[in-house]
């Protein structure tokens, strides 16, 4: 079942990594965005079929080239976004510091500093924006929930319960 949304998504030529919103200018999805992108990457590979190629063909052009680049770099954003958040799930669920550095390539003081610069970003912002009235962000005792995790040794998994 198509919805207005994803309508406009399907139509709408992306040449930016801005140009990827829904009709009311929130993100795009990463399932929307990597189909996008797939339609894209097929019609320049067509571009390696012979001429004489049977059946119908469409082949891929600059815009496609140009939409795959913008499309790829909106959804490196989206991910690097996610980045931290899904490190602070991983210790929630068990898993070590040794381990996420292994899942991201880097370091567990890699990892911890990716971390860090989240939380003290969403700290950060919960201390702005609760003076406006806005329970954004990381509050205090979130805050140190998290910098405890960054706490825990190389291969010390949250304990149970906690």
């Amino acid at each position: 079942m198509s919805t207005p949304a994803y309508e406009h998504w399907t139509d709408l030529t992306v040449r930016r990594p801005d140009d990827v919103r829904t009709i009311t200018g929130r993100p795009v999805s990463l399932p929307w965005q990597m189909e996008k992108h797939a339609g894209h990457i097929d019609r320049l590979m067509n571009r390696t079929l012979p001429a004489d190629f049977p059946g119908p063909v469409e082949r891929g052009d600059a815009g496609d080239v140009l939409a795959v680049l913008a499309l790829s770099e909106s959804m490196r954003r989206d991910l690097t976004a996610r980045r931290a958040g899904d490190i602070r799930e991983a210790l929630l669920l068990g898993a070590t510091w040794t381990e996420i550095a292994a899942a991201i390539d880097a370091t567990p003081d890699e990892a911890r500093a990716v971390l860090r610069d989240w939380t003290e970003r969403q700290h950060w912002l919960h201390q702005r924006e609760v003076e406006r009235g806005w329970p954004l962000g990381s509050d205090a005792d979130r805050h140190a929930a998290v910098l405890a995790l960054i706490e825990l040794a190389d291969d010390e998994p949250m304990a149970a319960g906690t």
